[in-house]
């Protein structure tokens, strides 16, 4: 995303965009539902739980270890072969992510190469920094070209500025372009997808949209597919405003594919409870 032109808060400028309000409009009266349920009052902490489980089963899925429920939830040893490494990575981010809220607004560059620590508990050198110039990229899922340290540097630097300056964007815009712009770098050596959904959970959370971390946006996006997922970030790198509206509808739908989750989970409490 270029961080420069006429607007002075370009995150805003693209909550503009047409079709964007409808999609963040949407995604808000979605949140409030499940907000509103009865069994939130008394057990939100058991939904919180519950929706950090399938979020990080749901990105690891993205990242090609497409678990089922049970066996994220069964499952002590994730030191096995790499399904069982990236399972265990992205549980690691989702509970990780929590702790960083504090810090995201004031240092999001800190945070992130945090993330990337945590996802890749590796004594490597190369971990918790962007990646430098002759270092490649193992990131299972996207295939697009992949930029040089130099514009990874400098667009994260914009990214930062943005984050650390605030903009009257609606969360959805401002999670939608960090998910985005964090696949399109690649920023690490590894686990690109892990830390770009975390880093989106941060912002939904610390945002206020989602202070509970109950919409797992991380379900949505496994739920709409691997294709689709990529199609739509295709939309976000192309730059066009169509491309962009686009990118963040997908995130929109993800989160409300989130809530339809969480919504489910408070329905079985309810019924365990009568």
């Amino acid at each position: 995303m270029s961080t420069t032109g006429a607007s002075a808060d370009p995150l805003a400028a693209l909550g503009a965009l047409p079709g964007v309000a409808e999609s963040v409009e949407s995604v808000r009266k979605a949140v409030d539902r499940v907000y509103g349920h009865r069994i939130m009052r008394r057990r939100s902490n058991e939904i919180t739980s519950e929706a950090a489980l399938r979020g990080a089963r749901g990105s690891a899925a993205l990242s090609g270890a497409d678990w089922a429920l049970e066996e994220v939830r069964r499952r002590t040893d994730f030191s096995g072969d790499d399904g069982a490494r990236t399972v265990g990575a992205a549980l690691r981010l989702t509970a990780e992510a929590g702790q960083l809220l504090s810090i995201w607004r004031q240092s999001p560059l800190r945070v992130l190469a945090r993330l990337h620590l945590v996802a890749a508990a590796d004594p490597d050198p190369r971990v918790g920094r962007p990646r430098q110039d002759g270092e490649g990229v193992d990131e299972p899922l996207v295939e697009l070209g992949l930029p040089d340290a130099a514009e990874v540097s400098g667009r994260l630097e914009g990214l930062s500025e943005l984050i650390i300056a605030g903009s009257s964007a609606p969360a959805l815009v401002t999670a939608a372009v960090v998910h985005g712009e964090l696949l399109a770098l690649r920023p690490f050596v590894s686990h690109n997808g892990l830390v770009a959904r975390a880093a989106q959970r941060i912002v939904l959370v610390g945002s206020g949209l989602d202070p509970k971390a109950i919409c797992p946006a991380e379900v949505g996006h496994a739920e709409l597919g691997r294709a689709a997922y990529v199609a739509a970030l295709d939309g976000y790198v192309s730059g066009t405003p169509e491309g962009m509206a686009a990118w963040i509808a997908h995130c929109g739908k993800a989160v409300e594919l989130g809530v339809r989750e969480s919504t489910a989970v408070c329905e079985a409490l309810q019924r365990g409870a009568a």
